[in-house]
């Protein structure tokens, strides 16, 4: 068992036996059906409203967060979906941050058809953490019918305004990352030269393999260099080898969210 799953669970079952909230008062979900783009993909999203004070998770929650996962299998003339998140909001709880949303995610969706000349049966099983003073393990079923042309809709429309800016139009004018190993994984000092971007900065470090755990960064800025700290550990807990170019370095602050994907060596 990972890490971070070892500890969500520590947090979340304690709370469960005295808890008499269930996810019908405190969780909706809803697929928003949107429109179709013009290189024939259609742009949907999936809609979580949350009881007022609830939260629910980024993709990559932290450790005291419980990661969301996604499946897909039972839908029809489905050929690719694309998940377009939007900024998450940083949260303190019990002196663990864990980053993702109150109230409502709305969670735009790219949809692309085996058939574009048929409607896409869109089917999700999403299971997810809600936690407000207690957390809870939720699972939701979501089915709709995609079609054409479709029509805009303004709430998919504000969460993909709401995504992560790139590091180009935030500033950046350079990012290099130096690896070493440790015990049981390696441990990553990301530097990058990106202009402050306003408050609190925090920075969460991805692979694509969801198997590596990685540690909350540990974050310091001097002028226009901001340096990020964090190991990561493989199921086999000892040094491996890195794809530099999976590693996805995001900088949270009040203004949003800057998304740089590749960390190459100085």
């Amino acid at each position: 068992m990972t890490r971070p799953l070892c500890l969500a669970l520590a947090l979340l079952l304690p709370a469960l036996p005295a808890a008499a909230t269930t996810q019908d008062d405190v969780l909706a979900a809803s697929v928003l059906t949107g429109w179709q783009e013009a290189d024939g993909s259609h742009m949907a999203a999936l809609r979580l409203d949350l009881a007022p004070g609830w939260k629910t998770y980024w993709r990559t929650p932290g450790e005291a967060g419980i990661p969301p996962q996604f499946d897909w299998s039972a839908s029809e003339n489905l050929k690719s979906v694309e998940l377009h998140w939007p900024a998450p909001s940083v949260f303190e709880t019990s002196g663990l941050r864990t980053l993702g949303y109150h109230d409502q995610l709305v969670l735009p969706v790219k949809v692309v058809a085996k058939d574009p000349s048929r409607p896409v049966t869109l089917a999700a099983t999403v299971e997810l953490g809600i936690c407000r003073d207690i957390c809870l393990p939720a699972t939701v079923s979501l089915s709709a019918v995609i079609r054409a042309p479709g029509a805009a809709d303004p709430a998919i429309r504000a969460a993909l305004a709401a995504q992560p800016v790139s590091g180009a139009k935030a500033g950046l004018t350079a990012i290099a990352c130096t690896v070493e190993p440790i015990k049981d994984g390696l441990r990553l000092t990301a530097t990058l030269a990106l202009p402050p971007q306003g408050g609190e900065e925090v920075v969460a470090i991805e692979t694509q393999d969801p198997r590596i755990w990685v540690s909350e960064a540990e974050t310091r800025r001097k002028g226009a260099t901001l340096t990020a700290v964090a190991e990561m550990v493989p199921p086999s807990g000892k040094p491996f080898a890195l794809d530099r170019s999976s590693v996805t370095v995001t900088v949270i602050s009040g203004k949003g969210a800057v998304e740089v994907d590749g960390c190459p060596a100085p």
